[in-house]
């Protein structure tokens, strides 16, 4: 019997592993985020698989489900929206199932970051603008943030942020980051991005706040930074003539030739 964590993607049923649905569908018990998993997903399911929406148990009971199949030498599918590294409230249920010695195995999904980048067809890291993406938040009811990570201290490193779970606080973001990115950045909110209701605003942090009035509080990732407007970079020089590489050797003397691919 072995528990699989998998990450279920951004919302799109068909951004999901072939190897999360093939365990899905090797499994007879289904435990699921039901407010953020589609339900679409389910359709992978066995027949006469238990499914079970998580969205309102408590942790005790959804070790206790857990252990319950556990105890009958059943598979569990346990979903996650999105990827499982982030905010994903994995980590407490390992825990557990490591006190109780219940095996567990985890998937990989698509994170909501790179949904929201597809869909903006964006490089989140370009040439001499930017070469790294933070993924971050703001302090919420359910997690607070350690004091050294404010949007602040990352913004200063001029990295590309994609900030989540902080629509609701769309003005406080705006202020703190404004002084280091300045009024014109290019601003993206993406709503449920990948879902058939996905909603889009671009605009820049001096006029977000308004374009994304009336929009909805919650699904939504925030994503900040000078790569979301500019044409104006360098181009990468993995793909350029002279660049030596294994793959393609300059010369006879390059260190790379004669190396198989």
């Amino acid at each position: 019997m072995t528990v699989h964590f998998i990450g279920a993607g951004p919302g799109a049923a068909d951004l999901l592993t072939l190897r999360g649905r093939d365990l899905i569908a090797a499994s007879p018990v289904c435990l699921y985020a039901g407010s953020l998993v589609p339900k679409a997903l389910l359709d992978h399911c066995p027949p006469g698989a238990r499914i079970i929406n998580t969205a309102p148990l408590t942790l005790d009971e959804i070790v206790d489900e857990i252990a319950q199949a556990h105890a009958a030498g059943q598979d569990v599918a346990r979903l996650h929206s999105g990827d499982l590294s982030i905010w994903s409230a994995m980590g407490e249920q390992l825990r557990r199932l490591r006190a109780l010695d219940i095996p567990f195995d985890v998937t990989p999904g698509v994170p909501a970051f790179a949904a929201a980048a597809a869909t903006l067809e964006a490089e989140l890291t370009l040439p001499g603008i930017a070469q790294s993406v933070v993924l971050t938040r703001t302090s919420g009811r359910a997690s607070a943030m350690p004091p050294a990570e404010t949007l602040a201290a990352f913004a200063a490193t001029g990295a590309t942020l994609a900030i989540h779970l902080s629509i609701h606080r769309l003005d406080a973001v705006v202020a703190e980051l404004t002084p280091y990115y300045g009024a014109a950045c290019p601003v993206a909110i993406v709503w449920r991005a990948s879902w058939p209701n996905e909603r889009i605003v671009r605009a820049t942090l001096s006029d977000v706040v308004e374009a994304a009035a009336g929009g909805p509080e919650r699904t939504a990732l925030i994503l900040v930074g000078p790569v979301l407007g500019t044409e104006t970079f360098g181009e990468s020089s993995l793909y350029a003539p002279g660049y030596d590489r294994r793959f393609r050797p300059q010369s006879a003397t390059s260190r790379f030739a004669g190396n198989e691919p």
